[in-house]
């Protein structure tokens, strides 16, 4: 059996025609909704997830075409724009019985959050964005060698075929590369866990391909309307990273703080995937962005 986050409820919730989410809630109390990253699903919140539910509703997603949810076919309307994805976000809460919830993701759920938090401001009551830098940001910052750390960036934003094909072929070994680089501690990332992420994405490779797709179209054009509106996230908002801003020339507080007149920035002492290597920094930071 695949693992779950002990102590929650599991349920399928429909947020859009056709799409029906894989969800995990557990606690009670103001609700939080935690999104995960690449290549993972839900799951990645499992100890976050744990401490936060003692006092708080937590609700933790598989996002549209990734896990155990359903995984639409691209589209031209923008199947997998983040401001889809956000819309269900905002969609699940409400099914749910929350108006008003506070919002954390991690890599391509806190792509997910961001939008979240500029499309939907008055639901989002606090927002917390994991070791990600705004997609728009993204794309500027990356040029010359340094960029081949985002090789996969460019990669899944060819035209549909070729991406999905090559990386079909040997899904295990791709999306295990980035399990391995992007960690510091092999073991927060237990083999249970490890093979549940494998086996979700090799079975995702589409609308995985499609979401990272949309972040080098139609979400940039989203992003640069909004910055040349002069929109910004109104609410709280925690950004937490690790220091490899200065490796590829650029200020990651100043990029956020565009974005986020409330921001708090802190820099963690981690691999990429803080919530399960760091989990008490995270929750830490998380019940502060919480009180402000």
């Amino acid at each position: 059996m695949s693992p779950v986050i002990p102590g929650f409820a599991y349920r399928r919730v429909a947020v859009a025609e056709g799409v029906s989410l894989n969800v995990a809630v557990g606690g009670s109390g103001t609700p939080v909704v935690l999104l995960h990253g690449f290549p993972q699903t839900h799951l990645m919140w499992r100890h976050v997830a744990a401490d936060l539910a003692a006092d708080h509703t937590v609700i933790c997603p598989d996002l549209r075409g990734y896990g155990a949810s359903d995984k639409p076919a691209e589209s031209a309307a923008g199947g997998y724009a983040k401001r889809t994805m956000a819309a269900d976000v905002v969609a699940l809460a409400r099914a749910l019985g929350h108006e008003r919830f506070a919002l954390a993701g991690h890599d391509r759920g806190a792509l997910v959050a961001f939008r979240a938090g500029l499309d939907h401001p008055d639901a989002v009551t606090h927002l917390a964005c994991l070791d990600v830098l705004p997609t728009l940001d993204m794309w500027e910052v990356m040029s010359g060698a340094a960029a081949a750390v985002g090789f996969h960036l460019y990669l899944m934003a060819q035209p549909p075929g070729l991406p999905e094909r090559m990386i079909s072929a040997s899904a295990d070994a791709f999306f295990g590369h980035f399990l391995d680089l992007w960690g510091r501690d092999p073991a927060a990332i237990p083999a249970d866990v490890r093979d549940a992420y494998l086996a979700a994405c090799r079975g995702a490779v589409g609308s995985i391909v499609a979401d990272y797709r949309a972040s080098a179209g139609v979400d940039v054009t989203h992003d640069r309307a909004d910055r040349a509106a002069g929109n910004r996230l109104r609410m709280p908002v925690t950004v937490l990273q690790q220091d490899w801003g200065a490796a590829l020339g650029y200020d990651a507080t100043a990029l956020w703080a565009a974005w986020a007149p409330g921001l708090r920035h802190t820099t963690v002492d981690c691999g990429h995937f803080m919530a399960e290597e760091a989990p008490a920094e995270v929750v830490a930071a998380l019940r502060e962005l919480l009180t402000r």
